[in-house]
C-alpha cells in the first residue's frame, strides 16, 4: 500500500472528495502566486471588453492544482466549462460534440494536452484561430466536407510534459503557465482548509506535520489528510494531534522528509548498485520494477527538486546531501557495510 501511496495519488482521476475541497475562487486558493496575478489580471481584462479570455496552457508535475485553476477561471470569468482529455478525444466526431455544445466565452479544459493525436490536433487548430471545423461526411467518392461554426471560446491545457506538446500548439496560445511545488506554509494552510471541510478537527501543529510530509503537492496533503482522519476515528477520539498524525503517517512509511519506500528504493539502487551514478533511467526502472514514464513523471520531480538526485547528460546521479543521508563518505570508495535508508 505504502510503496504506491503516491503515484496512485497522482493518477488517479478527480474523485467527489476533491471536487468537494477544490477552491472556486482566487481567494480560496493558496499558493501559485505568480500565475494567480496574472490568471486575475488576463480574467478581469476580459471581464472589462466583455471578450473570450485567450488560450493558455497550464504546466507542471501532477497534483498540484492545474485542473483547479482552470474551474477557478470559468467561475471568476462568469462562464461554463467542459473537460475532457486528451486520450480520450480519439475522432474528430469526439471534438465536435464538445465544441458545439459550448456557449460563447465558455471554456474548454483538455487534461493531458500533450497525448492528444495529431489528427485530433489539427482539426483543433482552425477552431482556436477561426472558430470552426471542417467535417468529412461519408467515405470515397461520396465524401464531402461540411463546415461548423462554433461559439468563440477558450482553449484551455493541462499538460505534465510540457515539451512534449507540439510547437504550432504552444504558438496558439497565449500565456503558458507553470505551476510550482508549493512550501510547506502553504500546504499546512491547504489542509487547515480541508480539514475544516470535511469536520476534522486537528491542532496547528499536525497539520504542519501532514503538510511536510506531502511532497509540496496539495493532492498528496488531502489523501494524506483523509487517511489521518480515519486513523484518528478508529484509533482515538477523532481529534488529530501531532503523535496521532506521526504515527499515522509512519503506517504508511512516509518518513519526515516525504520519501516513501520507492523514493529510498531508487536512490539505495543508484547509490549500491550503481555506484552512485551516473546511470540511465531505463536501468534504474528495470532495477526497481517501475516504469520509465512513472519514474519521470511521479518520484523524480521531488527527488531532483529537494535535491536528493541530480539529472545529467549522462545520466541520473544521487546528490551529496543522499550520500550524506545514506552514511557515504565523499572522498572513500569503500562503501561495503553501510547502512540502507
Amino acid at each position: 500500500m505504502s510503496e504506491n501511496f503516491f503515484e496512485s495519488t497522482l493518477k488517479k482521476e478527480t474523485g467527489e472528495s476533491e471536487n468537494i475541497l477544490r477552491p472556486k475562487y482566487f481567494a480560496d486558493f493558496p499558493g501559485q502566486d505568480s500565475v494567480k496575478e496574472r490568471l486575475s489580471i488576463f480574467v478581469e481584462a476580459a471581464k472589462m471588453r466583455d471578450e473570450a479570455l485567450g488560450h493558455f496552457i497550464l504546466s507542471g508535475p501532477p497534483g498540484l492544482g492545474k485542473t483547479t485553476l482552470a474551474y477557478i477561471v470559468a467561475n471568476e470569468r462568469g462562464k461554463g466549462i467542459k473537460t475532457s482529455s486528451g486520450p480520450v478525444l480519439e475522432k474528430p466526431g469526439d471534438l465536435a460534440g464538445l465544441l458545439t455544445s459550448l456557449s460563447d466565452g465558455d471554456i474548454l479544459f483538455i487534461d493531458e494536452i500533450h497525448r492528444l493525436p495529431i489528427s485530433i490536433e489539427e482539426y483543433l487548430y482552425s477552431a482556436m484561430e477561426d472558430f470552426f471545423i471542417d467535417i468529412m461526411i461519408d467515405q470515397g467518392v461520396g465524401a464531402r466536407s461540411v463546415r461548423l461554426n462554433i461559439p468563440q471560446f477558450t482553449l484551455v491545457g493541462a499538460t505534465t510534459r510540457l515539451g512534449l506538446c507540439s510547437a504550432p500548439l504552444r504558438s496558439r496560445c497565449q500565456h503558458v503557465h507553470r505551476l510550482e511545488y508549493y512550501s510547506d506554509e502553504e500546504l499546512s494552510r491547504i489542509v487547515k482548509r480541508s480539514a475544516e471541510l470535511i469536520n476534522c478537527q486537528m491542532d496547528d501543529e499536525a497539520c504542519r506535520e501532514v503538510a511536510s510530509r506531502s511532497r509540496g503537492t496539495p493532492r498528496i496533503a488531502n489523501n494524506l489528510l483523509h487517511w489521518v482522519r480515519d486513523y484518528a476515528q478508529v484509533k482515538a477520539d477523532g481529534f488529530v494531534t501531532l503523535d496521532l498524525a506521526n504515527k499515522a503517517l509512519n503506517m504508511l512509511n512516509i518518513d519526515s522528509n516525504g520519501l516513501d519506500e520507492m523514493d529510498k528504493k531508487i536512490l539505495n539502487t543508484i547509490a549500491y548498485n550503481f555506484d552512485c551514478g551516473p546511470v540511465g533511467i531505463k536501468n534504474i526502472a528495470v532495477s526497481v520494477g517501475e516504469e520509465v514514464g512513472t519514474l519521470e513523471d511521479v518520484y523524480e520531480p521531488y527527488l531532483i527538486q529537494e535535491g536528493y538526485l541530480v539529472r545529467t547528460q549522462t545520466g541520473r546521479v544521487i546528490s551529496q546531501k543522499t550520500k550524506n543521508m545514506l552514511g557515504l563518505s565523499k572522498d572513500s570508495d569503500d562503501q561495503q557495510g553501510l547502512p540502507n535508508l
